[in-house]
């Protein structure tokens, strides 16, 4: 073999190419691979999709869709305020609290004859309250978000029980109680109405985040807070909003719930905060904060509910339902923490 085909790498092709020829294979094979790794989550609900029709040949019916949709928009709901806490490197233990006080709340108001429109008002109102209060022990404060919201937590559910001396309050009574009824359990164009409450909810949030400041700044102080407190941008209040939107959500979540049931709970929400946590997790939001996508998100809701509508399709018990809930966020975790490490 010459000098002269060594220099211009005329080899045969079954031998080593040139270096531009290697180094646009290895490059290729890199698209592809991080392809696949930025779409893990869709690539598992797809599979996760088609394995479950296989075994149910009921699953993919319309009657079946509408109700893993519907079962979902809770912690979907849930799951978009915790988004904006994570992005930010924050959690939220208090959503499920808040979510029974909101709706005790709501119901009281009901049954006080108040204007529907006003109880929502005011009920989105408390819960964002609720979770400026977790926002700002945070912020000023200056305790660590998992202390401060389980310290937040607590206190809101013994102000649940105190509130409704630990028995339900009704909300199938008062002038409004039809109207508030429609919010859980009434259909438009024959699709449940919390569907498009989770629907509309995800794009105003999708919206804020990709195309507005709050949302350039939910991402860069879950970058790098330090950075980002230096560039003169207020990261206490960022805090303070991303935790009453937090809040706010789980406030609507409560209407829906108190709605859907017509009596509000003491001890509703009880663990909803970890399955909107898993569902974060699972749509490829970091815990570290500074990554993720609020579609990604709605893809981790839909893997939850599709997992727990599939374990009652096999009428599997409710106690391996937990079981396979746990390995499943076990797993996302692994990855996600995989993923950090490789970055």
């Amino acid at each position: 073999m010459t000098e002269k085909t060594l220099r211009s790498g005329a080899l045969s092709p079954g031998l080593t190419g040139s270096p531009e020829h290697v180094k646009s294979s290895v490059s290729k094979f890199r698209i592809n691979k991080d392809f696949l790794f930025e779409y893990k989550s869709v690539i598992a609900l797809l599979i996760f999709m088609v394995a479950v029709s296989m075994i149910s040949d009921s699953f993919f019916s319309t009657n079946n869709m509408l109700n893993i949709l519907r079962q979902t928009s809770i912690n979907a709901i849930i799951a978009v305020g915790m988004t904006f806490v994570i992005l930010t490197s924050g959690i939220d233990l208090a959503v499920g609290s808040i979510l029974a006080l909101s709706g005790a709340l709501a119901a009281t108001l009901i049954g006080m004859d108040f204007n529907i429109m006003l109880v929502v008002t005011l009920t989105l109102a408390a819960g964002a309250a609720m979770g400026a209060m977790s926002g700002l022990i945070i912020a000023k404060g200056r305790v660590q978000a998992f202390i401060a919201t389980l310290a937040t937590m607590t206190l809101l559910r013994g102000a649940t029980m105190v509130f409704t001396d630990g028995r339900p309050i009704s909300a199938s009574s008062g002038a409004a109680s039809d109207a508030f009824s429609f919010i859980g359990s009434g259909y438009l164009f024959a699709i449940p109405f919390p569907i498009y409450l989770m629907a509309f909810t995800f794009l105003a949030a999708w919206f804020v985040l990709n195309h507005t400041r709050l949302g350039r700044y939910v991402y860069a102080l879950g970058g790098n807070e330090a950075a980002t407190r230096l560039s003169g941008i207020n990261v206490d209040r960022i805090k303070l909003a991303v935790y009453s939107i937090s809040g706010g959500l789980s406030a609507l979540a409560g209407l829906i719930v108190t709605s859907r049931l017509a009596s509000a709970q003491p001890t509703a929400g009880n663990s909803y905060e970890l399955d909107a946590i898993a569902a974060v997790v699972l749509g490829g939001t970091s815990l570290t904060g500074g990554k993720g996508r609020i579609t990604g998100t709605l893809v981790g809701v839909l893997i939850i509910g599709i997992l727990n509508n599939a374990l009652n399709l096999l009428n599997v018990s409710s106690y391996y339902q937990l079981i396979a809930k746990a390995l499943v966020i076990l797993l996302a975790v692994l990855v996600d923490t995989r993923s950090s490490r490789q970055s």
